[in-house]
């Protein structure tokens, strides 16, 4: 006997299938999420605090851009997949520059990129066991994304600041994986009624 909780339950997961066939492939959007990519390796080569500033607001402006773009228009199938890996791509090749720069030791960015780390092996552990899925953004993943760019200003701008802030990185980091546990758990406990 299937029970109104079981029906609403398969409703909302044929509405969420539904809503994913519905997306487009490319969305404009997505060009602004792919400029991030270039503006990881400008990072990378260019070894200018000032210029590297900009990058950094440069990225900031277009992760903050293409997410109210997108939830104007609707996001796309591209989008979904391209957002995090630019993130992550320019965060990883910022603190790359940050631990060669002796600043941070490896322990103090593998803190700082933690989340990033679990959540990249999480999509692959995932893709493997094709069981795909998507949780919504929360507050513990946006205030990791702030903490970064924090600890990045104070490495440009030769603060005393870079090394706290990278542990409270590392801190809100396992917070925000916990809750992304919790609530990734919560979810497969009730998919599975």
């Amino acid at each position: 006997m299937i029970t109104p909780t079981e029906t609403t339950q398969q409703s909302e997961a044929t509405e969420r299938l539904g809503a994913q066939q519905d997306k487009p492939l490319v969305r404009g959007p997505d060009f602004l999420t792919a400029v991030r990519i270039p503006l990881a390796v400008a990072f990378l080569l260019i070894d200018n605090p000032v210029v590297r500033l900009a990058i950094v607001a440069a990225v900031a402006v277009t992760d903050i851009g293409d997410g109210i773009w997108a939830r104007y228009i609707g996001s796309s199938k591209l989008g979904q997949a391209l957002d995090p890996v630019a993130d992550k791509l320019f965060m990883a090749a910022a603190f790359w520059v940050v631990f060669k720069s002796g600043t941070l030791t490896s322990l103090e960015v593998l803190g700082v990129l933690l989340r990033d780390i679990v959540a990249a092996l999480s999509f692959l552990g995932v893709s493997v066991l094709r069981r795909p899925t998507t949780l919504p953004a929360r507050a513990g993943g946006k205030a990791v994304t702030v903490c970064q760019a924090l600890t990045l200003i104070a490495f440009l701008m030769d603060s005393d600041l870079v090394r706290p802030l990278a542990w409270a990185t590392a801190a809100i980091s396992l917070y925000a994986i916990a809750d992304y546990v919790n609530v990734a758990w919560t979810r497969s406990g009730s998919d599975s009624r």
